[in-house]
């Protein structure tokens, strides 16, 4: 029998309530919503938390996906309370990212889309998590708050390592931020075992065009040992050329040369590096289709 060792448990009215309870059990407390990666891992004991602390209740606060105005442009706002069912739902996001929709789609099941929260997703920090490439790729920001205010984090200075993230003991991740820009498109791209699998790899990209040549480029890499979960050297060898099939081989090329991945039972590491600059560039030329 997989039974949980002893803890305590509370449910946060408000914001500012789950980081007194955060503060009042110290770093040995854990935030649960969705809670399908954490209550595994208390049931085999690899998690052993003094206290649970219940945000459901905080959808009002942490519930949202809105575009807002952010000084001269605008951002896309995703609340960390989000659910992945409502993200995949909301035509706010998949109309202007539709790499949300591809993403969503293929993460896990409906089950675990309903209740799965995308803040849980980037908080838990596999590296094989599907929303860390994509919101890379997006170059989006981190909104945190704790007992000294408001932080904000870049994503890609989010994940610090595996299951390691810049969210300190006494914080919670409150939001997600993705700059909004005209002439956009975006992909997403993923091999998996089977239905609802972990990534054997995956791809996003992100293309801004302007007179015909790429100005902005994002590449969100998982599961292949890409630092930070993105491809800055393909990202740069893009700008300013004009989309095609022959950039968006060569970033491919150049991508899958600056991972590292690690064979388990999903694959050896050549057939997923070969996975990497494949997948980048199906992503890739999905999205500059898209704009």
């Amino acid at each position: 029998m997989q039974v949980p060792a002893t803890f305590a448990y509370e449910r946060a009215d408000s914001v500012p309530h789950a980081i007194a309870l955060l503060e009042r059990y110290g770093p040995d407390a854990r935030i649960v919503a969705g809670g399908h990666s954490l209550i595994p891992m208390m049931k085999l004991r690899l998690a052993q938390p003094e206290a649970l602390i219940d945000i459901n209740g905080l959808a009002g606060e942490l519930g949202r996906v809105a575009v807002e105005s952010e000084g001269e442009g605008e951002v896309l706002a995703i609340g960390a309370l989000v659910r992945h069912a409502e993200l995949l739902d909301s035509t706010a996001a998949t109309d202007l990212f539709p790499i949300f929709r591809d993403a969503e789609r293929v993460i896990a099941d409906p089950i675990v889309r309903n209740r799965g929260t995308v803040g849980g997703s980037l908080c838990q920090a596999d590296p094989s998590e599907d929303l860390a490439a994509v919101f890379a790729a997006l170059r989006a920001t981190a909104v945190i708050q704790g007992p000294g205010g408001v932080r904000t984090v870049p994503i890609r200075e989010f994940h610090r390592g595996p299951y390691e993230t810049a969210v300190e003991p006494n914080e919670l991740l409150i939001q997600l931020r993705v700059p909004v820009r005209p002439g956009t498109g975006s992909a997403y791209e993923k091999v998996e075992r089977r239905v609802g699998d972990w990534p054997v790899a995956a791809a996003g990209a992100v293309l801004t065009v302007e007179d015909g040549a790429i100005t902005s480029a994002g590449i969100g890499l998982t599961a292949v040992g890409a630092e930070g979960f993105h491809a800055p050297e393909a990202e740069e060898l893009l700008m300013g050329r004009p989309p095609g099939a022959e950039a968006f081989a060569e970033a491919g090329r150049v991508a899958a040369e600056h991972c590292e991945p690690h064979a388990d039972q999903r694959g050896p590491a050549d057939y997923k590096r070969h996975l990497a600059a494949e997948l980048t560039r199906r992503a890739l030329t999905t999205a500059a289709g898209r704009i």
